[in-house]
């Protein structure tokens, strides 16, 4: 657009924009400038310290002087590169030969796996994953452009990736299906996943609907988590401190809860998750959320207080950007018998009219601060409302649709609250 322009960033993710960034993704030989970090959420006297008493952490100069270069020095030759971004680097089929020992740790040094050991992937191997599905080896599943490199991720690449996770070839158009999505969600904040099947396959496979659904304790949904950290870290390219900038991480991610629905044990007129996206009931479905925040209810639900109320009084700690509401059978009973909750939808919709939670604390939130104030700013609503309200005045952060309803596990009354919300599903069956 041939407009003079210096970009500025914080200093845990500058070097990723001048290196990788610029590398692979956008080719445009910006000028950039790196102020200290944090910057989100600190006051307008930080800020000012920032820009007129700090240096720039690339250049070292004081940070109005980087600036004003910035816009003044001349291109070098390097900064003068038209045309778009090369492709990442092709890497080879096949690996050198080597011990197992060996290869185990070039798949950790090249940081292609969560760190455990893996299932070296042979010829052989991958080979038997292949005959899980009829779908073509060198079929693009998709290409994944972000964080850069626009790769092809073919089937033969995941057949390699569910082998490395421990899957059987039976687990196979499920691992398909979830590397859709791949990389998985992820930001420099705490955000991770959530997996969830629907289905006759659940049942087919073997996967853990029942009893402690979300410990480790089944090996189907233990592999098929697992094969989406791979899988977004290997293709994904999703690596610490290059392309991930995470300041604490989510343990999540080891195996982004993936549980299946427990569709028999749903009460009357309680619709599993995928006939709620339009899916049949005899359809298999999978589909993932993102979000950050796991809330566990502490203890079973008392006569007392119902558990409508214990649960909107947890999702006040949530953003207000999305939620699920993941409980035992024995508490969609109690919902749908003793306090009248027909469907899911009404659920949601009762929790909706009655979480609230301050002005101050909903955009007090970074994210959401992040996602929304461009629009309140813009004069968008609700956004711009809400936003000038005063900061301890009530707001109702969730509408029904943002709010989703898993039923799964078994034997209590229990239930978690979190804000991932449910995600678009992908049809398992293309995939066979």
């Amino acid at each position: 657009m041939n407009i003079p322009t210096v970009g500025a960033a914080g200093a845990n993710v500058v070097k990723y924009a001048v290196g990788y960034d610029f590398e692979y993704t956008n080719g445009m030989p910006i000028r950039y400038v790196g102020f200290p970090f944090p910057v989100a959420g600190q006051p307008k006297e930080v800020h000012h310290r920032y820009v007129f008493e700090s240096n720039d952490v690339l250049s070292g100069q004081p940070m109005m002087k980087a600036i004003v270069d910035g816009f003044t020095k001349p291109l070098a030759d390097k900064e003068k590169y038209s045309g778009k971004a090369p492709g990442a680097k092709v890497e080879p089929r096949l690996l050198p030969p080597g011990t197992e020992d060996d290869l185990q740790q070039l798949f950790k040094d090249n940081d292609w796996t969560d760190y455990l050991p893996i299932i070296l992937p042979t010829e052989e191997r991958v080979a038997a994953m292949l005959a899980g599905s009829s779908q073509k080896p060198d079929k693009v599943v998709k290409v994944i452009n972000w964080p850069g490199g626009k790769r092809s991720m073919t089937v033969e690449k995941v057949a390699v990736y569910a082998v490395m996770a421990g899957a059987k070839p039976k687990h196979f158009p499920l691992v398909l299906a979830l590397s859709t999505y791949v990389p998985f969600g992820n930001s420099t904040s705490s955000m991770a996943n959530m997996i969830v099947v629907n289905g006759p396959i659940r049942n087919q496979v073997g996967m853990n609907s029942g009893l402690n659904v979300m410990g480790p304790h089944n090996e189907v949904n233990a592999v098929l988590g697992r094969s989406f950290a791979i899988m977004s870290k290997t293709a994904g390219g999703l690596h610490a401190g290059k392309t991930t900038f995470s300041g604490l991480g989510s343990n999540i991610q080891y195996n982004s809860l993936c549980i299946a629905e427990n569709e028999e044990a749903l009460p009357a007129g309680w619709d599993p998750v995928h006939v709620q996206m339009g899916f049949k009931p005899t359809d298999n479905v999978l589909s993932v959320s993102t979000g950050w925040s796991y809330v566990s209810s502490v203890g079973e639900v008392q006569r007392g207080y119902p558990p409508q109320f214990l649960i909107r009084d947890y999702m006040r700690a949530l953003s207000g950007m999305g939620a699920s509401v993941i409980m035992a059978p024995e508490v969609a009973a109690i919902l749908k018998d003793s306090q009248g909750f027909k469907t899911k939808r009404d659920l949601a919709t009762w929790l909706a009219n009655n979480v609230e939670k301050t002005v101050a604390s909903y955009w007090g939130n970074g994210v959401v601060s992040t996602m929304w104030a461009s629009m309140a700013i813009q004069g968008l609503e609700p956004y711009a409302s809400q936003r000038k309200a005063p900061p301890e005045s009530m707001m109702k952060p969730f509408q029904p649709r943002g709010i989703g309803v898993i039923v799964t596990g078994q034997g209590q009354t229990t239930w978690f609250v979190t804000d991932f919300g449910v995600g678009r599903g992908v049809l398992v069956d293309e995939w066979k």
